[in-house]
């Protein structure tokens, strides 16, 4: 358990990870004001992919209602990554808290109660440095995950995303990252979180003779859905892969306007 930054307003938040899922204790004001910084605590936990977040809203007061739209956008900008259940807990009115789409619990048992308990080793977080053999040492990761989760036909597929994803870390970004592999049925999630600002922009695919740039390209050729999450001190970029891939435009795998508008950046 740790203690979150005052935000504005005087809301503070405090994040408890020694539950089967991350429990976030809001105390303050959510208003129009706070609903920005609220938001990106929220997306900060999520980052680390857990299956499942819980926000005790107990002690946040609403004082404009529309600034419950915050919890509408995380739940939106986090469905297809990494998709976990999202539950409130503690809201005096549950109406107020409605336009959210999130799932209202009177208490925290109950939501813990009815999200049931973690699948055990199907999430997995690498810590790189942004050095040569980083590209390397996802891979053995992913190579030995899919061997455990039975899943050996996306071996090769993982490993030609995060081979990608952590090489332009490691020349353009360059600063400390996190490898994020997570199992969804039969469905696989590639992660890696940098703490670059610049978004990645997706530009189509590159001409023959250009040098370069076709990192995304090959993400985009051999995953069903992938993007970017945009975070206060830096980006997750995603991709979902499946067993069998049906035909499908590049227009209908992204998620968003991912991609790289100079693929020299990171």
């Amino acid at each position: 358990m740790h203690n979150g930054a005052i935000m504005p307003s005087e809301v503070r938040h405090l994040v408890d990870r020694d539950q089967a899922y991350p429990l976030v204790r809001l105390t303050g004001v959510l208003d129009e004001n706070t609903a920005g910084p609220i938001r990106s605590v929220l997306l900060d936990v999520l980052a680390d992919q857990p299956e499942a977040v819980v926000v005790d809203v107990a002690e946040l007061h609403v004082t404009h209602p529309g600034a419950v739209a915050a919890f509408r956008g995380v739940l939106d900008e986090t469905r297809d990554w990494p998709g976990a259940h999202l539950a409130l807990t503690g809201a005096a009115d549950a109406a107020t808290w409605r336009p959210s789409g999130w799932p209202v619990w009177p208490d925290p048992a109950g939501a813990f109660g009815a999200l049931g308990d973690p699948e055990p080793g199907h999430r997995i977080s690498l810590h790189l440095e942004p050095l040569p053999g980083a590209a390397r040492q996802s891979r053995e990761v992913i190579t030995e995950a899919c061997g455990r989760w039975d899943q050996p036909e996306l071996t090769g597929n993982a490993c030609i995303v995060a081979t990608e994803m952590v090489n332009n870390v490691v020349a353009h970004a360059r600063t400390p990252m996190t490898v994020l592999l997570a199992l969804d049925g039969d469905t696989m999630s590639v992660a890696v979180r940098d703490g670059s600002a610049v978004v990645p922009r997706f530009t189509g695919p590159v001409a023959p003779t250009s040098y370069g740039g076709r990192g995304l390209l090959l993400i985009d050729s051999v995953s069903s859905r992938w993007g970017h999450l945009a975070l206060a001190d830096g980006k997750v970029v995603w991709a979902r892969l499946e067993p069998e891939l049906p035909a499908a435009s590049p227009a209908s795998r992204r998620r968003d306007d991912a991609g790289m508008t100079d693929p020299r950046r990171g």
